[in-house]
């Protein structure tokens, strides 16, 4: 958990903690809830890393390189 705090900042997270932080401020200054919880959901996602798939729910799965595919020949049909 403290390595995924403190690691692997980048900018795009960098920009997300400010973006969160600034509507909270906004929520306080404006004083609604709604747009508090959008601030604090912006912000957790930049301090835990965490996108919006959740855990790698937006990676693929690995092509399996060692099956042999067929040549396909065609046809022209006129």
């Amino acid at each position: 958990m403290k390595n995924t705090l403190l690691n692997n900042w980048t900018f795009f997270r960098a920009i997300r903690l400010i973006m969160g932080i600034a509507i909270i401020i906004q929520s306080f200054v404006t004083k609604d809830a709604f747009l508090g919880f959008a601030g604090v959901i912006f912000s957790g996602m930049a301090v835990f890393n965490a996108g919006c798939c959740g855990s790698n729910g937006c990676t693929t799965t690995p092509v399996n390189t060692k099956s042999k595919t067929k040549d396909i020949s065609y046809e022209e049909v006129v």
